[in-house]
This record gives C-alpha cells, structure tokens and sequence, in this order.
C-alpha cells in the first residue's frame, strides 16, 4: 500500500478500508510512518471525518495494539461508565461502589484531569495511600473480591492510543469525533467490560459545548460499542454549572462520601442514580433504568454502597480513616470566604472558570510537570435560579498559594451573573441514547 495515496484518498472526502486503516496505524505503531505523515492523516480525518465502519476498524487496530483482558472467570455482567469530563463529576466515585454492591461487576479503568476537569485517578489518590497502579493481576483479583475496581490506564493498554493522542494534542486534532471515539472506545473495550454507560456534557463547562456535538459523539460512540457486540446507553447532560458543590480532590472525595452515607445533594444524586441505574439494568439486575434508579437509593439507604466504597478503598490501600473521620485530613494553609457582591438570582455560571480557578489554587495541572495538592480547591454553594442575598457566603476557596487568592476570588466572581429576574431552570439530564 502507499500511504501518500490514503491520505490523498481521506483528504479527498473518500472512506478508508479496514486495511488501509490498519496499514498506517500498525506501521505508525512500528515507526515505519513518521509523524509528519500520521498528523497529515489526522488532519484530513479532522476534516473529513470517518464513517462508522472507519470509526470501528480504527477502534479495533488500537484496541488490538495491546492487551485486552479477558474477565470470563469472573462471574457475573461486568458494566462500565465513561464521561466526557466536567467540573465537580465525581459520579464514578458514587456509583461504582452502589453498582458493585447490586451485584454488577465494575471494571472501571479511569483517567487523570484533562484541562479544565479533573480525573477520577487524582481524586482517589487524594485518599492517603489509595494506589490506581497495580497491575492487571492486582485489578482482576479486586473486581473478583470486591465487584468494583478503579485503576488508571497500563502500559500494556491500547499504546497505540497514546502515540496518536500525543500527535493530535499538537496538531490541533484533538476535537474530531472519530478520534474521540476510537481513544475512548479502545481503552473500554481493553477493560473486558460487556457493556458501557456512557455521559457526555454539554455545555459551557463541557468539551463538547454545542448539543449537537454531544449528540453525535454518543451516538458514535454507541454504534462502535455495538460493532463490538457491547451493550450501550449514553446521556446527554448539563455542564453549564459544577456538578454538586464541592470542587478539587479531597474535597470530592468528601462529597463523595457525604452522599454515600445518605445525605442527598439534587444535582449530583439525580445524575448518579441515574447512571448507576441504567448500568444496574445492563447488568441485568433491574429490568428497567427506572427500577436501577430505585435500587441504586436503596443501596445508598441500607448503607451496603459506603461499605463497598471502604472495602475498595482498602483493597486498593487506602487509609479508611480518613472516610470515616473526614475531620483528621490536613488543612490547607489559606481558606478564605467569597461573599455576594449583590442581591438577585444566580443567573448564570461560566462553568470553564471554576474549573481554571481551581487548577491555580493547586488542584490540577498547569503543565505535565505540576504536582498536585489534593487539599486545595472551591466550595461553590449556590445553584442557577437560587436566590442570593448580599454579602452571604456565596463561595470558600483552600490553598496553600497566598499568591493565588486575590486572582482567585477575582475568577469566580468574573465567573458569576447575579441578577432581578429569575432564570429558566437548565434540565440536567437533556437527551438518552440507545
């Protein structure tokens, strides 16, 4: 084959067949192509796009460049769930524990912040000891244990799908849905789940900010789940303001555990059940979302979800004291109270500036090579259409950066409308695919 002449055929507008596909990406993977021509190829696929069957043989020549693990000695359904990103979703850390405690097996291989969001692996490493690193020796012994395990992605899964996400990161490629969908979609097949979950934001706080493009993602990313044989059902949802109250690693972690002894937060309870429901229906232990939905409350209730949660914490090697006695974690060195500047309504939250707001307080990566402090981070406590009155605590914020508490405080009150009128309320769950 000559690879000037598919990249001549895909710049063209024409589908790729399944061998011209694996022609590059294997010789790519060997170094028999160079970056210039891989970026050449991810710019006309940017432009042009893929068809699902592309999309699908792409996904299958990452999936296959490494290791997929086989999960058939465990018994029992094995469901996954995967979002897109967004500001204070720590739904995996909620319904992990409640789907594995309803007898669902969750094979949960999670990722670190992107951006403006945070990741779920930094979130659990903020729990003194916790290790997302062990092995898929140390992750199939877990799920079989516990029912529920959640690791970050091993060398041995799908490399392919980081030498091409390097290229796209500095080629501007990153928002193609095709390559979105291959990257996502080859780590969660690697996993040996049978079946996915999938919530994908909309919004101002979203990756995906249009609708539209939300739609479009979760529908390819069902049609290649099912090219897979895999069981798929994905959510549209609101990102147009922070997910719960609580935003930055530790203090997740706390609303995390805050819901799972019962206390109920709208938002994120509304969204979690939700997705933890239609994973208990995949997994065949409920016979509709609606009837997942009630068992997921019900695990929440009778206490078997915060028991999962330690038992996985533990396993993992994470000190459960801190789960149990929030109190005795450290302090961050600064905390500081952001009052209303006015009386009105929430109208508005630009949801992208909370999350900037809390990467310079230390929450999240500026660069590659920045540490995280899993202590630092906002508590943002009113919701759009909540009625505020001057001067109340509208906001905290913790860091150890005495530097970045004037900017800060300044960001978040850029970051919100308060105004006389009422806004209309955002749905937060907008659209379900199947």
């Amino acid at each position: 084959m000559n690879t000037v002449e598919i990249i001549r055929k895909k710049r063209n507008g024409y589908a790729l067949t399944g061998e011209e596909i694996h022609y590059i990406i294997d010789g790519f993977i060997k170094s028999k192509i160079p970056d210039y021509q891989m970026s050449a190829l991810l710019m006309a696929i940017y432009y042009k796009g893929m068809k699902k069957e592309e999309t699908a043989a792409l996904t299958k020549i990452m999936l296959h460049s490494g290791k997929v693990i086989d999960l058939s000695a465990i018994k029992g359904a094995k469901i996954d769930k995967h979002s897109t990103g967004g500001v204070g979703d720590k739904t995996s850390l909620i319904l992990a524990p409640i789907v594995a405690s309803s007898g669902v097996k969750v094979p949960m291989i999670s990722g670190r912040g992107l951006g403006h969001t945070g990741g779920t692996l930094d979130k659990l490493e903020s729990i003194p000891g916790f290790r997302t690193n062990i092995g898929l020796r140390g992750y199939r012994h877990i799920l079989a244990k516990a029912g529920g395990v959640m690791i970050g992605q091993t060398k041995e899964i799908a490399p392919a799908d980081k030498l091409i996400y390097a290229l796209r990161d500095v080629t501007a490629t990153v928002e193609s849905i095709p390559l979105i969908t291959a990257s996502i979609m080859s780590k969660k097949l690697a996993e040996g789940a049978e079946g996915f979950v999938i919530d994908v934001k909309t919004g101002n706080g979203a990756f995906m900010q249009k609708h539209g493009d939300s739609v479009l993602l979760a529908k390819s990313l069902i049609e290649t789940a099912k090219a897979f044989n895999k069981k798929a059902i994905a959510f549209i949802t609101d990102m147009n303001q922070p997910l719960g109250n609580y935003i930055g690693n530790w203090l997740e972690i706390y609303e995390t555990v805050k819901v799972l002894k019962g206390e109920y937060v709208k938002d994120l309870c509304e969204l979690t059940f939700t997705l933890s429901g239609a994973m208990i229906f995949l997994g065949g232990k409920a016979g509709s979302v609606e009837e997942g939905v009630e068992i997921s409350k019900q695990l929440i209730k009778n206490g078997k979800a915060f028991d999962k949660f330690l038992e996985i914490v533990k396993l993992q090697g994470g000190d459960i004291k801190y789960l149990l006695q929030p109190e005795l974690y450290p302090e961050s060195r600064y905390h500081k109270k952001i009052h209303a500047p006015a009386k009105g309504f929430l109208t508005a939250v630009d949801t992208y500036q909370i999350g900037i707001a809390s990467l310079e307080l230390g929450a999240g990566r500026l660069t590659k090579e920045d540490k995280i402090d899993p202590k630092a981070g906002i508590i943002l406590y009113p919701k759009t259409g909540t009625q505020i009155k001057k001067g109340e605590v509208i906001a905290e914020i913790f860091t150890d950066l005495h530097n970045k508490i004037e900017p800060v405080t300044n960001r978040l009150l850029e970051a919100i409308q308060i105004s006389g009128k009422k806004p209309r309320g955002n749905e937060l769950i907008k659209e379900t695919l199947y």
